[in-house]
């Protein structure tokens, strides 16, 4: 069966794992069920290879819950309702195992295949409390709806995906989920027993609540949860024998858990511990009683959980190995595409230098060598302001080749902002334009990049009235700070005569937008009403630094980061 939402690969790899853990799940089975039968006196009233049939046909099929789930809960309600009319106490056991497989099936299975476990589970477990002679009123339907639905319940709750974090997930919720599971199995395995011993029906009740309740340490604390266990398992076998048998299976599961975090020595040590405290709980009357074969069963017994929990604890260490060998893969893949792009960027800076400054360069040569040579005059002015307009070309030439083979330095301006805006200022009025420049005094205490914005947006602004309005245009510039934004205004008057406008891409109010939208500002462009041009800009202050920061943050994070923040 294949849960909804996983992909192949998820569930090849689920069911890859070898048969080595269907192998001790299975063995963990037979084992459980030799300890619960033999300390319930099965093999005083039947033969001992009856006793051991018994506790194959029981623990075997859970060799086969990770992948028949379905069949497994299936063979364990039927052999339940067997068992309990021979009077067998592997009863206990099957009853113990059955909703372990339904929360197997609820984790990986579909809806069709679970609700029909959960009724056979249900009506399993009614057909096991109701037949020794119990009255199976309103007072008890909860019992069978709990064992199937609370499995049903915790199966689901694990299928939600977990997210791969170091060391212990922290989830209280699954805590509480495991005792609430510790205490369900106690309750549902002694309830039937408080009024026959030492101890008044409350206080087992209580007893055996408590005992459960160890079971949601068992994960974040399994150190504490395993002395705790010890403790009342020996507590158990002295005062309360009815919940000896129970607390005895979760104190093996949370040697298990022990084993799966702890390093070899102290597993050792745990083994020791283990092995004393199920002698203990197990040996009963003379010690002639205990045979090697008793001893090397009571060894193995206590081995199973050890074995499941180291196996578990490899398996986790590679999982935990193969998610940092992807994310390493994913940064040296990041890492290649930030180099192809570097290579891509060095490429079209040499083709850049080759075509453009080198004819450039021609032609402040040219310039330069055709300024001697003609006499003084306007031709003679005009020369110089080309070599001086070529030799500035140049330098922002060379700052735009640094941008593309750096692209950490994208956010820095070639040239003092101020000194672009007198600069283009000084050539405007050169071409013929005459331009007033009204420059705040406290504009030049605005943030570099801001500056830098607006120094572009002037020349593209100077260069849209000399291209449209022509010489002998008058014009302002005025930069100046308004609370918290840094105004741009370029206004030019009427054209003094009929002129035919240069030609023009049309990018350039776009592209001014667009550098004022990058900062979080605005740009407007239009006529004023009186033949004139005006082109108005705002740049706010207070959100450059932020957005600068974001840049050079975003630049430093991987590419897969760098979407998401995008979006």
């Amino acid at each position: 069966m294949r849960e909804p939402g996983a992909g192949p690969d998820t569930f090849s790899r689920m069911r890859s794992r070898g048969p080595v853990l269907d192998v001790c799940l299975a063995a963990a089975g037979v084992v459980l069920d030799l300890l619960v039968s033999g300390k319930s006196g099965q093999s005083g009233t039947a033969p001992w290879w009856v006793m051991g049939i018994f506790s194959l046909l029981a623990g075997v099929p859970m060799g086969f819950v990770r992948r028949r789930p379905f069949a497994v809960c299936l063979h364990q309600a039927i052999f339940l309702v067997v068992c309990d009319q021979l009077g067998a106490h592997t009863s206990n056991t099957v009853q113990t195992l059955l909703p372990v497989a339904v929360a197997m099936l609820a984790y990986r299975g579909t809806w069709r295949w679970i609700v029909p476990a959960a009724v056979l589970t249900a009506v399993a477990t009614a057909i096991n409390l109701a037949d020794p002679g119990i009255a199976f009123t309103s007072g008890t339907w909860y019992l069978p709806l709990g064992m199937s639905a609370v499995p049903v319940v915790i199966g689901r709750y694990l299928r939600s995906p977990i997210e791969p974090v170091s060391g212990v997930e922290r989830r209280p919720g699954l805590d509480l989920l495991l005792a609430g599971g510790g205490v369900a199995f106690m309750v549902l395995d002694t309830w039937t027993e408080w009024n026959g011993g030492q101890l008044p029906v409350w206080a087992a009740g209580w007893f055996a609540i408590g005992c459960g309740l160890t079971a949601g340490l068992a994960r974040s604390l399994p150190a504490t949860a395993f002395t705790l266990q010890a403790l009342l398992v020996l507590l158990a076998d002295q005062n309360a024998g009815f919940a000896a048998n129970s607390m005895q299976g979760l104190f093996l599961v949370t040697l298990g858990v022990f084993a799966m975090r702890a390093p070899w020595s102290w597993t050792a040590v745990a083994y020791l511990v283990a092995s004393g405290v199920t002698a203990l709980n197990t040996v009963e009357g003379e010690l002639s009683h205990v045979t090697p074969p008793r001893v090397a069963a009571l060894l193995a017994m206590v081995a199973a959980p050890i074995v499941i929990g180291r196996y578990v604890g490899v398996r986790r260490a590679a999982a935990d190995l193969e998610l940092a060998m992807a994310e390493e893969a994913r940064q040296l893949i990041a890492e290649r595409a930030r180099a192809d792009l570097l290579a891509e960027r060095e490429r079209i800076a040499r083709d850049v230098h080759d075509i453009v400054a080198h004819h450039v360069a021609a032609m402040v040569l040219r310039a330069g060598a055709a300024q001697y040579a003609a006499p003084s005059g306007p031709v003679a002015e005009a020369l110089s302001d080309i070599r001086s307009t070529g030799h500035q070309v140049l330098e922002d030439l060379r700052g735009l080749l640094n941008v593309l083979r750096d692209p950490d330095r994208a956010h820095l301006p070639v040239a003092d902002p101020e000194e672009v805006v007198r600069d283009a200022v000084e050539r405007m009025n050169a071409a013929g334009l005459k331009v007033e420049l009204r420059l705040g005094p406290e504009a030049e205490l605005a943030p570099l990049v801001t500056r830098a914005s607006a120094a572009r947006i002037v020349q593209e602004g100077l260069t849209n009235v000399l291209k449209h309005a022509g010489p002998g245009t008058s014009a302002v510039v005025e930069l100046g700070v308004a609370g918290d934004s840094l105004g741009v205004n370029v206004l030019s008057g009427a054209p003094p005569g009929p002129r035919d406008a240069l030609p023009s891409s049309g990018q350039g109010i776009a592209g001014m937008r667009e550098r004022a939208r990058a900062l979080g500002g605005d740009l407007s462009a239009g006529p004023d009403g009186a033949g004139g041009w005006r082109l108005a800009a705002t740049l706010p202050l207070e959100r450059v630094d932020r957005v600068c920061a974001e840049t050079s943050s975003r630049r430093r994070l991987p590419w897969w980061r760098e979407e998401s923040e995008t979006s």
